[in-house]
């Protein structure tokens, strides 16, 4: 007799079925995208991986999400990209059906990341929009106005 948990297909979470939807409709190659305070949600209760995708100076200077992975899209000053992206986040993550939010400073490289991923075969790839420190506003600052800081989810600073 089968065990109700080899049979039973997994259900993601609304969100990403939400997510899933909108990314369908826009066009995006990858599974879509979440707001701070879902993947934040989705992160905590277990649901999903939370991939920091920005350089390594980046997290350990402006901040990182306690308990997030590190395979950074691109490094160094000049943000040279990484060729072992993909393989880097294989290894990380467990392999390419793994739920992933990928999150960046604005949501922009992330998404680009994501893009990346769901053309290595990753099926449940999810760029964190707005990313960890938002856009820039009129007066050239970032987190005024959006971003995972802003929104106050937890973070810390080294």
């Amino acid at each position: 007799m089968a065990m109700a948990s080899e049979t039973t297909e997994l259900v993601l979470p609304l969100a990403l079925d939400v997510a899933r939807e909108d990314a369908r409709e826009a066009g995006l190659s990858y599974a879509g995208g979440v707001p701070p305070a879902v993947a934040w949600q989705l992160f905590s209760t277990g649901h999903a991986l939370l991939v920091d995708v920005r350089s390594g100076e980046e997290r350990k200077f402006v901040g990182h999400v306690p308990q997030s992975l590190h395979v950074p899209w691109a490094s160094g000053t000049s943000l040279t990209r990484n060729p072992r992206f993909v393989r880097e986040l294989e290894a990380k993550t467990g392999g390419k059906d793994a739920v992933l939010l990928l999150l960046c400073r604005s949501g922009k490289r992330s998404a680009l990341a994501a893009e990346a991923a769901a053309k290595a075969g990753f099926t449940q790839v999810y760029n964190v929009l707005e990313g960890f420190e938002g856009e820039i506003d009129e007066q050239q600052h970032r987190g005024a106005a959006d971003g995972w800081r802003f929104h106050g989810l937890p973070w810390v600073q080294d």
